[in-house]
Parts: C-alpha cells; sequence; structure tokens
C-alpha cells in the first residue's frame, strides 16, 4: 500500500471508527498546516457507538493536481497559489461567518431570524411596518418578523419557509451571513443544501410543553434530524436557542430539562459540551436577543444574549492555497446572451475579476465579469466567501445547481459510481443490494442504487466483521457501492472534506450519512 493509500485510511477510519464514550472531533494540521474540524456522526442514540476522536496525524499535501483524469485522478501539474489569494492581515474588513438557522418546524426560525436583522437595523421600520400590515391582512399578526425572510406567497399561505434565506448583518467581530433554513421534513433536501455552507449553526427549540418533544421525536422529528445533518455537514461549533419562553413563563426548570435532554442527544452526535452554547430566549417579546433581558429571565440565567453568542464562535480555518472550488447553491440566469449568474460559498481557494473558470460537470470556461458579496460588488473573493459570480462567455444551459466553479487546470472530478463508507441511521426497514435511495452532496441530489454491499465494519475499530452481508441493520457501520443516476461533481474525502461528504435518505427521511473513500469508474 502506497503512503498516500496509508494516510487516506487513516483519515477515513478516524472519522467512522470509535474509541469509547468520550468520543468526539478534534483538529488535524494538513496541507501546510491548515486545520479543519472533523465530524463524529450519530450511528444510533448510544454514546458507546459514536464516532471516533480524530486522531492527531500529520498527512503530507493533498492539493488537487491538473489535467485530472476523471477515471483515475492522477496527473503531473502543481498548484501554487498567487499573492493576491492570500489576504493581507492589515485588510480592514470584518471576517465572514456562514451561521445556519435549523430546527424543527414552527420552532420561530424565521421570526428570531426577522426580529434580529430589525433589532441591528437591516430590516427598516417602513419595511417592517408594511410586514406588519400585510401579516395582519391575512390574520397572521405574529408572523410579521418571518415575513421579512418568507417573501413567496405560497410561504406566507402555509405559514412555513420553504427554501433558505439568506440575509446579513454585522456583530461586533463578524460580517454574518445567515441561511435561516425550512423546518417542515418535505423540505429538508433544501435545507440540506443551505446548511452545507454553514461554519456554525444556530439550533432553534421551542420550549413550550409538547413542542420541544415533537422536534426530538424518532419519527419526523426535525430538531433530531436537524442535528444530525449539521453535525455530518462539519459543523462543530452550535448555539441552541431555547426560544418562545415566553410561553412557558420563563421557567428555569422548563429550560434546565431541555438542556438535558437535547444535550444528551447532541453528545450523541459528536458534539463537545464545550462547544454547545445555550441561550434562552423569546423572539416575540424581545428578551436575550441583542442585549441583557429583563428579570423575568436575568434572575436566573447570567450567560450571553444571542448577539454575544455569535460572537463567541471560533471562525474555521479557511484555505486559500488549494485550487478554487465553489459547488453552485443557485444561479440566476441573464436575458443577455452568454451571461449568467452563480451564487455559493467558496470552498478553497480565491477568484477575482477577470479570472477565468471551469465550470463542471459540463468543462465549459467562462470569464468572470464581476462578483457580488451582499448585493455589493467587490473585486475579490475568497475561501469561506459567499458570493454570487457574474459569468460571461457561457450559455444559461451550461450552468446548473448542483455544478462546480474551478480552476481551469484544475478539475473536480465527476462520476455517478462511488464507493462509501456510512454510518446506517435508527431505521426500520433494512438496506439491501438493490436499494433505491436518494443522494445528497453539497447542493447536488441524485437518485442512488445500492449496488454492492462490500463490508460491515466494527463501530469501535473500523475494522471488517463481515465480507458481503446480505443487509445493513439500523446502527451499522457499512462500505457499500453505489450508482447514481446521473454523474455529480465529487471528491473523495481526505482529498476535499466539502465534496466528499454524503447523505442518504428514504421515503422523506436521512437514512445514513457517509463519506467517499473511492471514485469509481462511470457507469
Amino acid at each position: 500500500m502506497s503512503t498516500r493509500e496509508r494516510e487516506k485510511n487513516i483519515l477515513i477510519e478516524s472519522e467512522l471508527g470509535t474509541e469509547g464514550p468520550n468520543s468526539s472531533s478534534a483538529s488535524v494540521a494538513r496541507d501546510g498546516g491548515v486545520k479543519e474540524r472533523d465530524f463524529a456522526s450519530d450511528c444510533g442514540i448510544k454514546p458507546e457507538i459514536l464516532v471516533s476522536r480524530m486522531r492527531s496525524v500529520s498527512l503530507s499535501s493533498k492539493s488537487r493536481t491538473g489535467n485530472v483524469n476523471e477515471e483515475t485522478g492522477t496527473s503531473n501539474l502543481e498548484y501554487k497559489p498567487e499573492a493576491w489569494m492570500i489576504p493581507d492581515q492589515a485588510e480592514d474588513r470584518l471576517s465572514q461567518l456562514n451561521l445556519a438557522i435549523v430546527g424543527h418546524v414552527d420552532s420561530g426560525k424565521s421570526t428570531l431570524s426577522g426580529r434580529l436583522l430589525h433589532l441591528l437595523g437591516r430590516i427598516s421600520q417602513k419595511e417592517m411596518h408594511r410586514h406588519e400590515k400585510e401579516a395582519k391582512q391575512q390574520g397572521k399578526g405574529s408572523f410579521a418578523y418571518a415575513w421579512a425572510l418568507d417573501e413567496s406567497a405560497e410561504e406566507r399561505e402555509r405559514g412555513i419557509t420553504m427554501t433558505v434565506a439568506v440575509a446579513f448583518f454585522n456583530s461586533r467581530k463578524y460580517h454574518v451571513v445567515l441561511l435561516d433554513s425550512p423546518g417542515h421534513r418535505d423540505f429538508v433536501p433544501n435545507m440540506i443544501s443551505g446548511a452545507t455552507q454553514a461554519d456554525a449553526a444556530i439550533l432553534v427549540v421551542d420550549a413550550s410543553m409538547g413542542s420541544f418533544e415533537a422536534g426530538l421525536d424518532p419519527i419526523g422529528g426535525q430538531t433530531r434530524e436537524h442535528a444530525l445533518l449539521i453535525r455530518s455537514f462539519g459543523v462543530d461549533q452550535i448555539i441552541v436557542v431555547v426560544n418562545k419562553m415566553d410561553v412557558v413563563e420563563y421557567s428555569q426548570e422548563r429550560f434546565e430539562m431541555v438542556k438535558q435532554k437535547l444535550g444528551t442527544f447532541l453528545r450523541s452526535c459528536g458534539f463537545k459540551d464545550s462547544s454547545v452554547l445555550w441561550v434562552p430566549a423569546s423572539s416575540m417579546e424581545n428578551q436575550n436577543l441583542v442585549a441583557t433581558p429583563d428579570e423575568r429571565l436575568f434572575s436566573w440565567f447570567h450567560g450571553p444574549c444571542l448577539l454575544d453568542a455569535i460572537d463567541s464562535l471560533q471562525l474555521p480555518a479557511r484555505d486559500y492555497s488549494k485550487p478554487l472550488l465553489m459547488p453552485i447553491c443557485d444561479i440566476i440566469k441573464s436575458q443577455s446572451q452568454g451571461q449568467v449568474s452563480t451564487c455559493g460559498k467558496l470552498v478553497t481557494g480565491a477568484i477575482r475579476t477577470g479570472s477565468k473558470v471551469l465550470i463542471m460537470p459540463s468543462r465549459e470556461v467562462a470569464t468572470i465579469r464581476s462578483l457580488e458579496r451582499d448585493s455589493q460588488a467587490c473585486k475579490i473573493a475568497r475561501s469561506g466567501d459567499n458570493v454570487t459570480v457574474n459569468l460571461q462567455g457561457i450559455e444559461n444551459n451550461h450552468v446548473t445547481a448542483g455544478g462546480v466553479l474551478c480552476h481551469p487546470d484544475f478539475p473536480v472530478r465527476v462520476s455517478n459510481h462511488l464507493e462509501l463508507k456510512i454510518l446506517v441511521l435508527d431505521i426500520k426497514i433494512p438496506i439491501l443490494s438493490g436499494s433505491q435511495l436518494e443522494l445528497h452532496i453539497h447542493h447536488a441530489k441524485e437518485a442512488a442504487t445500492v449496488v454492492k454491499i462490500l463490508s460491515l465494519l466494527d463501530p469501535k475499530t473500523g475494522k471488517v466483521t463481515k465480507k458481503s452481508p446480505r443487509c445493513i441493520l439500523a446502527k451499522q457501520n457499512a462500505v457499500v457501492e453505489v450508482v447514481l443516476q446521473g454523474s455529480v461533481c465529487v471528491e473523495e474525502y481526505a482529498e476535499s472534506r466539502a465534496l466528499g461528504r454524503v447523505s442518504l435518505r428514504s421515503s422523506g427521511r436521512t437514512v445514513a450519512l457517509g463519506l467517499v473513500t473511492q471514485i469509481m469508474k462511470t457507469q
């Protein structure tokens, strides 16, 4: 086995093996000292079968190489970043923090987002008055703040968020990109697309009697599913907002009960206690959002308000030293021929106006006409930035959501045949060879067929316990081969974590989380 293969196996096994009940994520130095956080995902609810602490491993540089053969990934070019790609430490700009807001339906996510934006001056009093008037006219006065983000007629009619709303505000420390995700189980695919861009997350739970319990229900509880998903995306910092405290009369006993039950579950997902912040709040009564609450909360809670909690988050390391990778979240078609706009977060690398980029999987080259950050023109965007890239010299039909912008000499790989190492969740129906699933990877989703179950793995050691099993049951670890209906842009997890994480869903539920261990010949 080559040195590179041994290193890759150590990395993958560390992700999916376990070392006991204290398993958690840890840092790994790689690619010239850049540190990233790993995830430890749940394969059940018991801590003893959790994913392991990431072992401290020194990995050699694994920058993607140029002129990549899609089938083998081989090349003879070496990437070297240009000077402008590395940010100037003296640059007077707030660091960008991409913050996903997730949680069970009706927990108050959009109302919380709208109230926060209004308090921070991102929504004017005139706009707020208009939202209040429109909400009252439809007999939904309490939805006024939510309507600042839920703008479509269908979202307002149904009273739920259906797509990921993007908003911006500045805290003392960060320029925050707020990704307000849908909580309804019918729109989990949209939530996945938005939350894959997150650096950290706010998990909103409803403190009221019965509502919190519904969110944690094993069947249909979106608090549970959202926590698992954001952990699998690599998010290891989370703020839990226990919302609607006014409904339970700001009861400390209720808050502590929520904290105890949900805290146990979050630990089972791989979140460290030190990386979870708890904030009791009321969006409707503006308690503990941007300032110290009144006596009803302050009499027993002396922790940070939500805005201070956001400032206490640590910014993940950005990788400027690798070639450009920007999964395309959305496209905006232009009336002008040969022009199209793409939206997304730069995973690695940097771009600037005038640069040439390769659009995958169409393999078309385009020129960056302009860049926008928060609807404001900018000249350069770097790893971690959430931007709109306006392209010219390419037709609309060559750019799709789920594609990837990359360096012309360093294309991302494309395949429909993958080997995955998966963690099966608490499922009722076993996964068999021939099972039809839906695979989600960054902003792409494709129908997938399990064509081969290669092995079952020991959840503690990651070693093979059985070869070619007939099926995979709940809470088991396994290696499988899947063939997708269409090809996706993908990298092995050891090469790119953002493009090597997958989730598998069936019948509206997430059934497994996994990592791409091998990209196989397209079928």
